[in-house]
């Protein structure tokens, strides 16, 4: 297993360690989720949904830029191609205390695409040159690319290794490279998760090519023992939907990727936690399910489990007492998990 601690040279910060991550994901993974995932996961990096430059620059950035401080190790992924912009916003991101800056190069949405924000940016390789360099020279956090193996029309691993050796110029060491390539007409980006074929021999080849890189997979990660297996030759990997639908699987992670054998809490115990933190949002004018809407999953596949979500997403929206809801449903998965939920359950 790689575990890159290196600094690169303009930047005077270490790296967070990148052995597992959960990734950015639109809706998902707002302060809520990661303050949730970060009772399971102790060293995962968090990453933020993905957010303009646009947002950032005239937007509220309390919301924006704001998280809990238990979430660290937390990463801002930006979406913008405009240097100017984009180096504002991470200086912004380093005043902010974030660990990393990423630059999103994958999402293949219509709506960013018409603006120059992520996957079609792979068609232009300079642009995001420009941009990392920029934003290299405003901050002294890590800056990094997040991005697809190649989209429509310039799918060929000569073109990636093009893209990737432009944005390495200009200062970038960590790439998180999604194993499909983006279809960007015809396809919704939920379409664009699932219909590319996955292609991780493509990830190895680049790590082979470009072994003074640090190179994470992503896409269509479930199993732990198989991200295992990709880490004897990659720095990392970056998991996605199946850390938010089934999120308890992030229980031996903190074992496994980064050799932290304090026992997880159990999801009882999760469960209990952040009931203070559901109380405080309810207290400063939040709705319960803002939050638990993201913790759904915690007990899939485990007697319970179905009640459990019934309750959180139906039974939460006809109560005035939304805590007192909570309280009873931790009782009841209590009784229903008798006599013991303190071991991880297989991934």
């Amino acid at each position: 297993m790689h575990q890159n601690q290196h600094s690169s040279p303009a930047t005077t910060r270490p790296e967070p360690n990148r052995a597992f991550s959960i990734a950015p994901m639109m809706d998902w993974t707002d302060r809520h989720y990661r303050y949730f995932a970060r009772l399971i996961t102790r060293h995962a990096l968090l990453y933020t949904e993905m957010v303009t430059t646009g947002a950032v620059i005239h937007g509220d950035r309390t919301r924006f830029l704001g998280f809990n401080p238990e979430e660290h190790p937390l990463a801002l992924q930006l979406g913008g191609s405009n240097a100017a912009e984009l180096a504002q916003c991470a200086a912004l991101a380093e005043q902010a205390s974030f660990a990393e800056v990423n630059l999103n190069v994958g999402c293949p949405s219509d709506r960013v695409q018409n603006n120059m924000i992520g996957a079609c940016l792979m068609g232009h390789p300079q642009v995001v040159a420009d941009g990392v360099k920029a934003m290299r020279d405003a901050c002294t956090i890590p800056v990094t690319v997040k991005h697809r193996i190649g989209i429509n029309g310039r799918d060929s691993y000569a073109e990636l290794c093009d893209f990737v050796g432009q944005v390495h110029e200009a200062g970038c060491t960590t790439f998180a490279v999604h194993a499909r390539i983006a279809i960007l007409e015809g396809l919704s980006p939920k379409e664009n998760r699932d219909i590319p074929p996955l292609k991780y021999d493509v990830v190895h080849q680049l790590k082979k090519d470009f072994p003074q890189l640090e190179i994470l997979l992503n896409g269509g990660l479930t199993d732990l023992n198989v991200m295992q297996q990709h880490l004897a030759e990659l720095d990392g990997v970056m998991v996605g939907r199946e850390a938010y639908h089934n999120p308890y699987m992030m229980a031996e992670v903190d074992q496994r990727f980064f050799g932290d054998d304090t026992p997880p809490l159990s999801r009882l115990e999760v469960m209990a936690q952040m009931r203070p933190y559901i109380a405080r949002h309810i207290e400063q004018g939040g709705v319960m399910n803002h939050v638990t809407r993201h913790i759904l999953g915690l007990f899939q596949g485990l007697p319970g489990a179905r009640h459990f979500r019934r309750q959180l997403s139906s039974a939460i929206h006809q109560t005035d007492q939304p805590l007192a809801l909570y309280d009873q449903l931790l009782e009841d998965m209590t009784q229903r998990l008798q006599p013991r939920d303190c071991e991880p359950q297989p991934a």
